[in-house]
């Protein structure tokens, strides 16, 4: 299973597969202890941070980022309580991937382009604070505070 095949994107059934392959191919040397924690996210931040130091060229760190932003996901389906979808046309486009996370509130999320957007834009697009943030999302009505009329 691998994006950059040429072949098509892993879909949603197939991607807990692809983040065991991507954290099983990563050379012995390079292993870390992604271990699907919450707290292993600032990891996930170092090691992009890591990235942009080191090979700032986008096109050489996309099969990285994709690996990291699958990580992600798969996180936030066994923390968070997400489950992976394919996205329909209209959010493939918008998201520019063709899978993402539902969260329990109906909410999708893409954790493919947070990895891509925390290359680019440094620290203010930390994936561990995505995290904490979605998971800490609601979709319950919150009541109107009524003012007394002066």
């Amino acid at each position: 299973m691998d994006f950059d095949s040429g072949g098509s994107h892993p879909s949603s059934r197939q991607m807990r597969g692809y983040v065991a392959c991507f954290l099983a191919g990563l050379p012995e040397r390079n292993r870390l202890p992604l271990d699907y924690s919450v707290a292993s996210l600032r990891l996930v931040d170092r090691i992009i941070d890591g990235l942009r130091r080191d090979q700032p060229n986008r096109a050489r760190v996309d099969p990285v980022l994709r690996g990291l932003g699958a990580y992600l996901g798969e996180v936030m389906v066994r923390r968070a309580g997400g489950r992976w979808v394919d996205f329909d046309a209209e959010q493939t486009l918008f998201f520019g991937q063709t899978v993402g996370i539902r969260m329990g509130d109906g909410r999708v999320w893409n954790p493919l382009g947070k990895t891509a957007n925390r290359f680019e834009a440094g620290s203010e697009e930390s994936v561990q604070r995505f995290y904490l943030l979605v998971h800490g999302r609601s979709r319950r009505a919150v009541p109107a505070r009524v003012l007394p009329v002066p």
